[in-house]
């Protein structure tokens, strides 16, 4: 009699074949979102003035999206993330002593001494270096180098301090009056350039500190990091990205500028106090993406052309 297959124990070998299922949270993982949860209680409040303030703020208006965007990009790096955890103390010692630092500037400065901009970019870089410290002590350094991107990406969180946007304006309002004078030129209008002050024929322009273009260019510096970090793998690559912002932002101006300003001299004066200049921002920002966009695909093409040349090169060697 043929003996009768043990159902049993094919079942058991079956069983202990499959591959065991990934844990979703390891016990570190779970302590990181316990230690995130008391540490946003713990700040709720700057982080609720923030946010509030950030609303009605045109320059700092990006920051509510910033956790969000860290949380998609720590998505869809999650396969990449290392299972094992180990602390890092060592390396959790930096951020842990400039969050005590900007604490103790915060608590030791005067309110009259420091804007509330200021004090708010204390406090919460104050959050943001302690969020790093529980990542580097819960999750390790390996770990953090993984999901480097979006944790790095938090320090937008923190606003730019006052002296660094009077810095960037200046520099910016220069840049876009050269900018506007030489697309005067272009076009054949005359324009005499003083400083920040351009002579058109009928009127006369100033390029006030106001119309600088910091905050989209601000903005399009951001988009850059994460279209690079999307869509390109060389570091070099998403840096040329993002360095070709700041050109590109300064000649969105000067366009910008240049095209008010011949609405002024072949329209109407009027056209100053126009919705095309004081609500225009975002049509010549959606302009300044196409150029933003074809070097991007430059940069992925090149990018890919490498690798398949690459790719054909070994496999030559290997045949």
């Amino acid at each position: 009699m043929a003996a009768l297959p043990q159902m049993g124990a094919t079942t058991d070998t079956a069983l202990s074949e499959r591959p065991p299922r990934k844990i979703m949270f390891s016990s570190r993982g779970i302590r990181f979102l316990i230690f995130l949860v008391l540490l946003v209680a713990a700040f709720a409040r700057p982080l609720f003035t923030l946010f509030t303030t950030a609303v009605d703020d045109e320059l700092n208006s990006y920051i509510i999206l910033i956790p969000f965007v860290s949380l998609y990009f720590l998505f869809l790096e999650r396969q990449r993330l290392p299972t094992e955890h180990e602390s890092s103390p060592a390396w959790a010692a930096l951020p842990a002593l400039a969050g005590i630092g900007a604490l103790i500037l915060f608590w030791t400065t005067g309110a009259s001494a420091m804007s509330l901009n200021n004090r708010t970019g204390l406090i919460i870089g104050s959050f943001v270096c302690f969020v790093w410290t529980g990542g580097f002590l819960l999750m390790g350094q390996r770990w953090m180098r993984s999901a480097a991107f979006p944790m790095l990406f938090l320090a937008f969180l923190i606003p730019l301090p006052d002296q660094i946007v009077d810095w960037m304006e200046t520099s910016l309002q220069s840049a876009s009056a050269w900018s506007a004078d030489m697309f005067f030129a272009l076009s054949g209008t005359p324009a005499l350039k003083t400083g920040n002050v351009l002579e058109l024929p009928g009127m006369t322009i100033q390029v006030a500190q106001e119309c600088s273009g910091i905050r989209s260019t601000w903005v399009l510096f951001i988009t850059s990091l994460l279209a690079g970090q999307l869509f390109l793998t060389r570091p070099m690559s998403r840096i040329l990205l993002a360095a070709a912002v700041i050109p590109l932002g300064i000649l969105r101006n000067g366009f910008r500028i240049m095209v008010i300003g011949l609405l002024c001299v072949h329209v109407d004066p009027d056209m100053i106090h126009s919705i095309i200049h004081r609500r225009g921002g975002p049509i010549f920002f959606a302009l300044s993406l196409g150029p933003l966009l074809g070097l991007l695909w430059i940069l992925r093409r090149k990018e890919l052309g490498s690798r398949s040349s690459t790719g054909a090169l070994s496999l030559e060697t290997s045949a």
